[in-house]
């Protein structure tokens, strides 16, 4: 059975970006995708510090009960979807400080995990969060899924995301989506494994030309 971990980066559980998660939970149900949603946005998550500990000893210096404990989760995942409301212009700054921890101080490979972002917002800023998210990603080889229009969401309040009738469409459209593709790429690594993935070559331009 495929396995999909959903990240709610906004401080209120029952809000905005927990409504759209929902309603991507109800499909992922429906196509026998089992699911855990985390609750981030309200934790006391701090920022990378670039302190290289982390690759000597596999998971992160700061034990906060949070990326430690989710990256093994991560890890067995066949799909991550990330959700976060729009903070003046960009994700909530608690999410990202997750990603950046989560995503560097994890060893293991994430090539053709499949990922979805997904922003709320009142009004403007979703496509900038969105893209912030997206980057994640596709640094990580791993497949982004799409829905029916950009992965978001409008309201205040989760009531009135309840109304944005189109954006809990996108939200159904792209859970059947990323469930697809995550059981297709089960099917094919079966049969023809995953694609090869060069490592050898890192540019970096040391000489100064």
């Amino acid at each position: 059975m495929a396995r999909v971990i959903l990240l709610n980066g906004s401080p209120h559980p029952q809000g905005c970006t927990a409504a759209a998660l929902e309603e991507m939970i109800k499909v992922f149900s429906e196509e026998g995708v089992e699911t855990e949603l985390i609750q981030v946005g309200n934790k006391a998550v701090r920022g990378c510090i670039a302190c290289g500990y982390c690759m000597k000893n596999g998971q992160c210096v700061f034990d906060d009960d949070l990326v430690n404990e989710v990256a093994p989760k991560f890890e067995a995942a066949d799909g991550l979807v990330v959700g976060s409301p729009v903070y003046y212009g960009s994700p909530n700054g608690t999410i990202v400080s997750f990603m950046d921890r989560l995503f560097y101080s994890t060893s293991f490979s994430k090539h053709m995990k499949v990922g979805a972002a997904v922003v709320s917002c009142r009004r403007g800023g979703n496509t900038a969060s969105f893209d912030v998210l997206n980057k994640y990603f596709t640094i990580s080889g791993m497949p982004v899924a799409s829905g029916t229009y950009w992965n978001q969401v409008h309201g205040f309040s989760a009531e009135d995301v309840k109304k944005d009738l189109e954006g809990l469409q996108t939200m159904r459209n792209l859970a059947r989506n990323m469930s697809f593709m995550m059981k297709s790429f089960a099917v094919t690594k079966a049969t023809d494994g995953y694609p090869i993935v060069e490592r050898e070559v890192f540019t970096s331009f040391m000489d100064g030309k």
